[in-house]
């Protein structure tokens, strides 16, 4: 028995950590019981060096020495004003009105502002419940099929996992080892590639099942036009107008990829703005106007999210500020937009550094029981043990990826993402290291996969957030005076499902398609550090004598 234990310490302590886990014990507590525990066992057997044991203080000091995981604070602070201070509403209810007739509309609606959202907020919390709220019953109202609405609604909030600046990413670079900033310029393209997918869905869907997603009817519509018109031509000669202000600025700059389309959509949206500005005051001055209702509304809705957008993506892509620092001008300008909006109270921002001190002590304290668990892990050569697994398996790279990401997909199941984060992550970075994976690439694709850890039923956070807000009994809509059905736990269930199947479609395309992370390269240098051979000349030298060294020790004493 000594014996077995002596040579299968390693998955013997990553079994019982996932058997702790599963039994619902804190994630971190399960770490750093299981750490101690399995120390405890390696001395007795000899296996484990006690002054292992010495480093754990320092170890526990590096966490809360860490400026990158300062970040995590301040886009929670940020996220959770925004999301009070009703950005979301707006933006809900503008481009709501803005697809207005059109079969899905509303379905659109919600997966642009998710994507709004996710790039300014980053915490999937705040952009599921704050969009459950507003959007659900608005979707029931009109007809929306239940498991469609409570699906889109959801894998739109999880958006906030994968477009930056989100704290899963800050995350996932921490425990690889790399850039917070090239991971979020890596994930930026997935990111929106991923919104797109989630539109199409939908207008799929309404085209097989036009009843499950109908348009708004005519008399719900605004801002409108006194001849009735929409003005949706004015809104679409501005936003070209803008698309094409926003390139030419762009145009012969040194920039590329994600660094491009944020400094061309801030140029685009300065102009926008300068516009609406200026359409404003000819109008409150002479009475007349040369853009649409629809038009000026949907501007100065969506120019405060775009631009805080640029403040905080733009300025890391571009290497004006830190993720940190970003995160620290993102919150704030979320205080700055709430109070223009004059939504910013004491309570508001109280309930904001609550929720985001309980959030960060919740990190913390599950990295903190990671680094006893894999200090412990390191010390009976499991990190030796992990590498040889994963490196030995067949088809080389695709094949470690392949079983990876199915490993994760499973675990995902049971695990909520900072627990993956913390605990599989460390063990599965070196072995991609060693088989030439670039680990960007490599954090893009698992952040993709664990974002159905949020959509998995029946454990999914996402599901948990919709069901928290979704109506459980029947209820009377307050604007047609109608009975509505509840939303049932087995249609939020049942709606959820395509999305984590789409999820897995994108996680097989980053893979199959690797230029949309590997773009934050940039184009400075093609060469590949693998292919690089340094080879010595062969220096002709005199032969070196080992031989015992002659001392004169001068002439004998008398």
């Amino acid at each position: 028995m000594e014996a077995f234990l002596i040579a299968n310490m390693a998955p013997i302590m990553f079994g019982s950590l996932v058997v702790m886990l599963l039994l619902g014990y804190p994630a971190a507590f399960s770490l750093g019981a299981v750490g101690l525990f399995y120390a405890l066992i390696g001395i007795g057997l000899g296996e484990f060096r006690p002054d292992f044991l010495q480093a754990l203080p320092e170890r526990v000091y590096g966490v809360m020495n860490n400026d990158t995981l300062l970040a995590i604070p301040f886009f929670t602070f940020m996220g959770l004003v925004l999301e009070r201070s009703g950005m979301a509403e707006d933006l809900l209810d503008t481009i709501g009105q803005l697809f207005g007739t059109i079969r899905g509309g509303l379905a659109y609606a919600v997966v642009f502002v998710g994507a709004l959202l996710a790039a300014t907020t980053g915490v999937v919390a705040a952009s599921v419940i704050s969009m459950g709220l507003i959007s659900l019953p608005i979707m029931l109202r009109y007809g929306y099929d239940r498991r469609l609405a409570s699906g889109i609604i959801a894998a739109s909030g999880t958006l906030a996992q994968i477009i930056p600046p989100s704290l899963v990413l800050i995350v996932m670079a921490d425990q690889l080892g790399k850039s917070v900033g090239d991971m979020y310029e890596g994930a930026f393209i997935p990111g929106l590639v991923l919104s797109a997918i989630y539109a199409l869905y939908a207008f799929i869907t309404s085209l097989i099942f036009p009843k499950a997603a109908p348009g708004l009817p005519a008399e719900a519509i605004g801002f409108r036009e006194d001849s009735g018109d929409r003005g949706l031509k004015s809104l679409g000669v501005l936003f070209l107008a803008s698309c094409v202000f926003g390139w030419l600025m762009m145009r012969g700059s040194e920039y590329h990829g994600a660094d491009f389309v944020v400094l061309s959509m801030f140029y685009g949206i300065v102009f926008a703005f300068a516009v609406a500005v200026v359409n404003w005051a000819l109008e409150r001055t002479t009475g007349f106007r040369f853009l649409s209702r629809m038009a000026q509304q949907t501007t100065f809705v969506m120019v405060p999210p775009l631009f805080l957008i640029f403040l905080v993506l733009g300025t890391i892509f571009i290497g004006l500020a830190t993720p940190t620092e970003g995160g620290a001008m993102g919150a704030a300008g979320a205080i700055i937009l709430g109070a223009i909006k004059r939504r910013l109270s004491f309570d508001l921002v109280r309930q904001a550094v609550e929720s985001t001190a309980k959030l960060s002590a919740f990190v913390v304290f599950i990295l903190v029981g990671a680094r006893v668990f894999s200090l412990t892990f390191y010390g009976v050569n499991g990190h030796v043990w992990v590498e040889h697994l994963l490196t030995s398996l067949p088809g080389g790279q695709i094949g470690f990826l392949i079983f990876v990401n199915a490993f994760v997909f499973v675990l995902a199941f049971f695990l909520d993402f900072f627990e993956l984060a913390f605990i599989i992550i460390p063990l599965l970075g070196p072995a991609a290291e060693k088989l030439g994976i670039d680990l960007i690439w490599f954090g893009v694709i698992l952040g993709v996969n664990m974002q159905t850890s949020f959509m998995h039923p029946p454990f999914g956070f996402a599901l948990f957030y919709l069901r928290s807000v979704a109506p459980k009994e029947s209820y009377l809509d307050r604007v047609t005076g109608k009975r509505m059905e509840p939303v049932t736990t087995g249609q939020i269930y049942w709606g959820a499902v395509p999305f984590v199947v789409i999820q897995l479609v994108m996680v097989m395309l980053v893979i199959l398609f690797p230029s949309m992370v590997m773009h934050y390269k940039g184009t400075a240098s093609a060469v590949d550090p693998n292919s690089i051979k340094i080879e010595i000349p062969q220096i002709d030298a005199p032969p070196l004598d080992f031989g015992p060294p002659q001392i004169d020790v001068g002439p004998p004493k008398q």
